[in-house]
């Protein structure tokens, strides 16, 4: 065989393990990788060791990305327990052996290197509860109780660090899979009920009464005894308001210092309420088209403290405007979009959990970050994907994306050519 032939022989064989992926998602990511650089060169413009950073670790989650592609997804059922067991482990290696820094202890280091298990816990948390409900095609109540029972334990490992704003992402991974899963909307709904039930008893009594009423409802309606099912969900509805003051007396001063400022943080301008209020005037200040890059009077005065991880948003909001902030909220709609397809389209249960699963988390995290910065959510610390500067993050974002596109890879397939 011809030289020519033989080397394009070797390309079509060796390129066949990418045949099915999507290309437009992973595209996407790496488009949202590199204009992060672009936006956190413009918040740190006395250096552009961030920017560089960011690129580097975006190249690098890319090659593994593809290269988890390749492979086939469906062998991480077996080893689902120990994926979970390496994820408890490093969440309590924290507790004991964890470095602390802005009032919550986090990360390790390794090598000289931050890393924070918390993110790498997401995408172990997606694969253990996948492959618990990959052969369900129904949730039962029992069923149920077993996923949320392994959720709680790194839920709990995460909490204690403290992080709040993980385990929050932690319980949309888990209700969305739950859901996706074919668990019963009313359980999912009374599974939350006694934390909407804590926060209206504070702030409309009306409100409450109806939503005790409602909870009954739904319990008669969906669980099994529905006489026991209804007092039970009635009288947990019922004392989750005193519940919610021993819940406050849990969190650390500085997150009840956020949750106070996003409800009015004119109270504390200087203090609490200053991350909101300055990120809401850069925001504003971008108006349709932006003041342009590098130019954001609030971006490159300093004026909003961590611009370039939590309130990244802000920073394009301000310098890229309307138009720039609406362009990235739709490149994240693709992103998706493009998730939910793969999930409808896969061969078997296992991968469409893995796929739901991923896009919870970056549902989740997006509406989060975004409110927090415009000030419709409370500030949680969480990033925005592919944008905040974290090079624990970005690595988890890119691991997920390859895990999906395994997912996408594979979707026709029933054998696996190496």
């Amino acid at each position: 065989m011809p030289q020519p032939l033989r080397m394009r022989s070797r390309w079509q064989k060796w390129s066949q393990g990418w045949q099915q992926l999507d290309w437009l998602l992973l595209l996407l990511s790496v488009g949202m990788t590199i204009f992060a650089a672009v936006v956190i060169d413009s918040i740190q413009s006395d250096t552009d060791t961030f920017a560089r950073n960011h690129i580097v670790m975006g190249g690098i989650g890319l090659v593994l990305a593809l290269a988890i592609a390749r492979c086939r997804y469906e062998r991480l059922i077996d080893w689902q327990w120990v994926v979970y067991g390496i994820t408890n482990l490093s969440l309590l290696a924290v507790i004991f052996i964890g470095t602390s820094g802005l009032g919550a202890q986090r990360w390790i280091t390794i090598g000289g290197f931050n890393l924070q298990p918390s993110e790498f816990a997401k995408l172990g948390l997606i694969i253990t509860l996948a492959a618990l409900l990959h052969h369900r095609s129904t949730v039962t109540l029992p069923g149920m109780i077993q996923v949320l029972m392994v959720a709680a334990v790194p839920w709990a490992l995460v909490f204690l660090q403290p992080d709040l704003g993980t385990s929050l992402v932690f319980g949309a991974i888990t209700l969305g899979m739950l859901y996706w899963g074919n668990a019963h909307p009313g359980w999912l709904v009374l599974l939350v009920s006694p934390l909407v039930s804590a926060l209206l008893f504070h702030l409309y009594l009306p409100v409450w009464i109806a939503w005790v009423v409602a909870m009954g409802a739904i319990a008669w309606i969906s669980m099994p005894l529905p006489l026991y099912s209804t007092l039970t969900a009635t009288v947990i509805n019922a004392v989750s308001g005193k519940l919610g003051e021993l819940l406050w007396r849990v969190l650390k001063d500085y997150q009840k210092d956020r949750l106070i400022s996003f409800l009015d943080p004119d109270n504390d301008p200087l203090g609490a309420g200053y991350h909101l209020i300055q990120s809401r005037i850069a925001i504003g200040a971008g108006q349709s088209w932006g003041r342009g890059w590098n130019n954001g009077t609030q971006t490159q005065g300093g004026f909003i403290p961590e611009q370039h991880t939590d309130f990244i948003f802000s920073a394009v909001g301000e310098e890229f405007g309307f138009v720039g902030g609406m362009l990235l909220i739709i490149a994240f709609w693709l992103i998706c979009l493009r998730l939910l397809l793969i999930a409808q389209n896969s061969k078997d249960n296992f991968g469409s959990l893995l796929a739901v699963g991923v896009l919870c988390m970056l549902v989740f995290q997006v509406i989060v970050n975004v409110g927090m910065t415009i000030g419709l959510a409370p500030v949680t610390g969480i990033p925005l994907p592919w944008l905040s500067y974290g090079r624990s993050a970005l690595l988890t974002n890119f691991l997920s994306i390859g895990l999906v596109e395994a997912v996408a890879n594979y979707r026709h397939r029933l054998k696996f050519t190496a």
